[in-house]
């Protein structure tokens, strides 16, 4: 009996010894602590090594010269998606510290781990997730406690550009960071059926401490765009009020009173819920309210994720039905929209709760300034704008050819699970061509890139030729919608707007004026057609005034004009 004793009190004690061994910086700080880059990842290693239905991988590398790390937990202890897929598994990506200085995610989801392998969590049996512990891991380790004055607490943390100082939410389909190409490889490894993207908000004041921004629900589109805001959506915000924690939509709101309502977010690809949605994956970006104290942010992202984990277990079956007929329908989908316009016609409505606004005298600058008054709150409802439809309409070609030259373009496809051939020959082929009419510039630098928008184009069927080895992508593949959105030059976040093709927009070849007065006027003299047209235009272009004008407008509708300036480099064919 005393021996009995004995080896239960050692295991007792071996588990308490063990249990204590995983309190995080966050617990043993009493919620003030966010955890170190190196801490987290030693916290997920002790784990992986203590228990078998947990996992660490590494991915590719990132700026900061470190490997993106993925903790996969399958209670089963299989680590295959093609395996979950073909038992039914709903998978769930959680991707946290994209912005580092927002880093509740970071700490809720290493308690949130430990808690489900320790048992305080029921285990799923049907649902498997993977975690990436810290994401933006130069960010992560360029440690502070001033860059968020927004932000009430944690003592210290990360900033939030990466290590090129570029904002990793903001590089999801342009993917000039190694975090992106990384992070494309583990999307694409796991297919994952729900991404959660954890953040903490700017923005206005209120009660609510769990914001969340969810997929555009007609964006997704199908039916698992359907089931997310009729069912799955729903059903988060019943399980949160539940724990306490009553949420709202994204305050998608500044300054002023959010009582009035406000607007779904129109997350373009750029963005990780844009991009999961070129793949029919549902994500959310749980976007925590910055002046709520660290403990309590951490506290309700925990519960979110569990309330996710709940609902997906509750629906999976469903989950993956709806999310595989949206793929098959989007293979099979003739047009593409590629702008969203907001239906000012529709509206739900939600309970918000906020405190009232006003103006008073700034001891900054003796002017007015905005206020919210946490003495006085309210509960209101409030109309949340969250239908769009689809505009800027283009049909799906047969396939897309680009030549090799453009291998900058072509990775990032390969990277994103696109299928494609290359040309076994040279050869002459009958396609249509984008010339590129119009387009502006940004004047200022974003994210490394002046983008370009409102572009126009026209389309012409030419006779191109390719060579051997040249990229051929037919469509009616998994990644229909991705390739339209990136390829189409007249998308918002097409690698056109990214300034991947600018090459185009400069002209190599040009001529001395006096050289080409005497060439032009024998051409003139070979096609008077021309010349008949010219005089036209002169009469009412009031551009073609000047010799040089007239000079160019002669040598743009001449052989001498190199074909490619302008003609956009991706060409279809039908």
């Amino acid at each position: 009996m005393k021996n009995l004793i004995r080896l239960l009190s050692f295991f007792l004690f071996s588990f308490n010894v063990s249990a204590q061994s995983y309190k995080t910086p966050f617990e043993a700080s009493a919620g003030t602590e966010t955890v170190t880059y190196a801490e987290c990842i030693s916290f997920y290693n002790k784990l992986d090594k203590q228990y078998a239905a947990l996992q660490v991988k590494s991915f590719g590398m990132t700026d900061a010269g470190y490997p993106l790390h993925l903790v996969l937990f399958s209670t089963d202890r299989k680590f295959s998606p093609q395996q979950w897929d073909k038992e039914n598994k709903v998978v769930i990506l959680i991707n946290n510290g994209i912005h580092p200085g927002e880093p509740d995610g970071i700490d809720a989801s290493m308690m949130f781990v430990r808690d489900i392998l320790q048992g305080k969590i029921k285990p799923p049996s049907n649902v498997v997730f993977a975690v990436i512990p810290v994401y933006n891991i130069g960010g992560s380790l360029n440690r502070g406690s001033y860059s968020r004055v927004n932000q009430d607490g944690p003592e210290s943390y990360g900033f939030r550009g990466n290590a090129q100082n570029l904002d990793l939410n903001r590089d999801f389909t342009k993917s000039d960071s190694r975090n992106a190409r990384a992070f494309a490889e583990i999307f694409h490894f796991l297919d994952p059926d729900i991404l959660v993207d954890n953040h903490v908000s700017d923005g206005a004041d209120y009660q609510h401490t769990m914001t969340l921004l969810t997929t555009q629900h007609n964006k997704l589109g199908g039916d698992i765009g359907t089931f997310l805001h009729d069912v799955f959506e729903p059903a988060l915000y019943k399980g949160m009020e539940e724990k306490n924690w009553p949420m709202i939509p994204y305050v998608n709101f500044w300054g002023g009173d959010p009582g009035k309502g406000w607007s779904g977010f129109n997350d373009p690809p750029r963005y990780s819920s844009g991009y999961a949605a070129l793949f029919q994956t549902m994500a959310f970006v749980p976007e925590t309210h910055m002046l709520k104290p660290f403990r309590e942010r951490v506290q309700s992202t925990y519960d979110l994720m569990r309330t996710i984990l709940e609902q997906s277990t509750r629906h999976a079956k469903t989950i993956k039905e709806k999310r595989r007929a949206s793929i098959k329908a989007v293979m099979q989908q003739k047009e593409f929209p590629l702008a969203w316009k907001l239906d000012s016609t529709r509206m739900d409505h939600k309970t918000f709760l906020g405190y009232e606004s006003g103006r008073r005298q700034s001891k900054v600058t003796g002017m007015d300034r905005l206020y919210y008054d946490r003495e006085k709150p309210y509960s209101r409802q409030i109309d949340f704008y969250n239908y769009f439809v689809g505009e800027r309409m283009v049909t799906k070609p047969k396939a897309y050819i680009i030549p090799q030259g453009w291998h900058a373009v072509i990775d990032l496809l390969k990277l994103n699970g696109v299928k494609m051939q290359r040309l076994s020959r040279d050869s002459l082929v009958n396609v249509d061509a984008y010339r590129v009419e119009d387009y502006q510039t940004r004047q200022r630098a974003y994210e490394k890139h002046y983008p370009h928008y409102n572009t126009s184009v026209s389309t012409r069927k030419q006779t191109v030729q390719f060579l051997k080895g040249d990229y051929v992508i037919y469509t009616g593949q998994r990644a229909d919608r991705f390739l339209v959105e990136m390829l189409e030059p007249i998308g918002d976040d097409s690698y056109f707007a990214w300034n991947f093709f600018d090459a185009i927009l400069q002209q190599k070849e040009g001529y001395s004026d006096y050289r080409w007065e005497d060439v032009a006027a024998a051409y003139l003299d070979k096609h008077p057609e021309l010349r008949a047209e010219l005089e036209e235009r002169k009469k009412v272009d009031k551009s073609l005034a000047s010799a040089s004008a007239q000079l160019e407008f002669v040598y743009k509708r001449s052989p001498y004009y190199e074909k490619e300036h302008m003609r956009y480099p991706v060409f279809r064919l039908n």
